[in-house]
């Protein structure tokens, strides 16, 4: 097989950023790999590599503008352009109610789920408009809180909505460019991230349903792998049984 084009996914050292690095890996993409933790981010080169595909890891705090344009060169460098961005590192923090919310909690949430997803996006969006042939791919992370929160999570929430303004002005920005953009929505994928919200598939009072992390890497792989004159704008992806609709 043949690469299919250059993927840059942030948060790639677990959870949904390592099953999207592997997914795309196994796709034809070669994969840079970027996240703040190197032994992570070494094993998830490693996992792409044993799926049949080549990566390179890139230790990268999003939250730091220096350090993503040096993740975006270091992509130019190895593979000479940028064909997708899976804008995926995010935090989550414990549930607590607005006047339980540290000034840290806050500045942590904005400066990687927002902040550190704009620098990203900033970054690729100009490899993508400047290489030959020109134009990308850029898919954004949210979340189903972007749509329904749950409550004690205002910083996580207020973050993910800002994550699809992000989207839609990224979407119409690139339309003279040949560049797309569009978001998944995860809804309780099986990652550290959602212990203590989950439970496993079918979960009933000890916490909600799950579903296994792969079908979300399935599903950025689907996205990515689109010609650029089709879009996924929005995909929502989640366990079945979770109280989303109508929140249960």
């Amino acid at each position: 097989m043949g690469v299919r084009g250059v993927a840059v996914v942030t948060g790639a050292g677990s959870g949904i950023g390592r099953a999207a690095a592997v997914a795309l890996g196994a796709g034809g993409f070669a994969v840079v790999a970027a996240g703040r933790r190197g032994g992570p981010l070494a094993e998830c080169v490693g996992a792409v590599e044993a799926a049949g595909g080549a990566a390179v890891a890139v230790p990268t705090d999003v939250a730091d503008a220096g350090a993503v344009r040096s993740l975006f060169a270091a992509a130019v460098e190895w593979r000479g352009r940028v064909d997708v961005l899976f804008n995926n590192a995010g935090v989550m923090p414990g549930a607590a109610v607005v006047d339980e919310v540290s000034d840290a909690v806050w500045e942590e949430a904005v400066g990687v789920n927002l902040t550190g997803a704009f620098y990203c996006a900033r970054e690729a969006f100009a490899v993508m408009r400047a290489q030959d042939p020109r134009g990308g791919r850029i898919i954004n992370n949210g979340s189903v809180a972007a749509h329904a929160p749950r409550p004690g999570s205002i910083a996580y929430t207020a973050t993910k909505h800002a994550v699809t303004g992000l989207t839609k002005s990224l979407s119409l920005d690139g339309r003279p460019f040949g560049i797309a953009c569009g978001q998944i929505d995860i809804g309780n994928a099986a990652t550290g991230l959602t212990e203590g919200l989950t439970a496993g598939p079918g979960a009933g009072a000890g916490g909600e349903p799950s579903f296994d992390v792969a079908h979300a890497g399935e599903a950025v792989r689907h996205m990515a792998s689109l010609p650029l004159g089709a879009n996924v704008q929005f995909m929502t992806l989640m366990a079945t049984a979770m109280p989303y609709i109508g929140r249960g």
